[in-house]
């Protein structure tokens, strides 16, 4: 039987870890420049050993406040149109788990019975699309599908946008996303600003021309 330490997953990020660097502090550990929070990382320190750019029926919404950055958080919603640009990176079942902790505000690896919860909550996400492990925000994990025989894993809100109030992220966090659509599915900085610019919480928080800026100095900063 193969371990979580062994067993691979597609962890897909669909905002700012889209952007690899933004992804290793999870990993790694420790306080991204610019950040407000400190991450323990995950037990096991690897880089993923692959990524590849996906396409997840659905879209994405800003809401909440975020912690580390301030401003609205990215949140997938499998039923608003069209479809979410996102990354995909093949990581062990262990390190998904970890990663899902740490945006969970809870300690990776921290207790067996949280480990025995997260892993069933998985199981169950690849059996029926969809599981949630608690109320609050990235506890609920969804499968939109497989990829290469390996189920593809992310989390988000248990709400859809339409129940929520959608806020316009920060200029950092924006940035952080912008890079990581460049990165993964090469887009040029128009599809970047014009793809963001129709997200909900983004639409009427950010003017035209100022998030084509942003976008266009995101991109050239690296």
């Amino acid at each position: 039987m193969v371990g979580a330490e062994e067993r691979l997953v597609w962890y897909v990020a669909y905002g700012s870890n889209m952007h690899a660097a933004r992804l290793a502090w999870y990993i790694g550990g420790g306080c991204p420049p610019g950040g407000r929070r400190t991450y323990p990382g995950c037990r096991d320190r690897r880089p993923p050993s692959r990524s590849a750019p996906v396409s997840l029926p659905g879209g994405i919404y800003f809401a909440g406040e975020s912690g580390a950055w301030t401003g609205g958080m990215a949140f997938y919603d499998p039923q608003l149109p069209g479809v979410a640009a996102a990354r995909a990176y093949l990581v062990t079942l262990e390190q998904f788990t970890d990663i899902a902790a740490q945006e969970m505000y809870r300690p990776p690896g921290h207790t067996a019975d949280l480990i025995r919860a997260t892993g069933a909550a998985i199981d169950a996400a690849v059996a029926d699309g969809r599981a949630t492990l608690g109320p609050g925000r990235y506890e609920t994990l969804v499968c939109p599908g497989h990829r290469t025989g390996i189920p593809m894993l992310t989390f988000t809100a248990p709400e859809p946008a339409s129940a929520v109030h959608c806020r316009p992220p920060a200029p950092t966090y924006l940035s952080m996303i912008a890079r990581g659509l460049r990165e993964s599915h090469g887009w040029p900085a128009e599809r970047i600003a014009g793809y963001l610019a129709q997200r909900p919480g983004v639409t009427d928080g950010w003017p035209p021309d100022a998030l084509a800026a942003l976008v266009t100095e995101a991109l050239a900063a690296g």
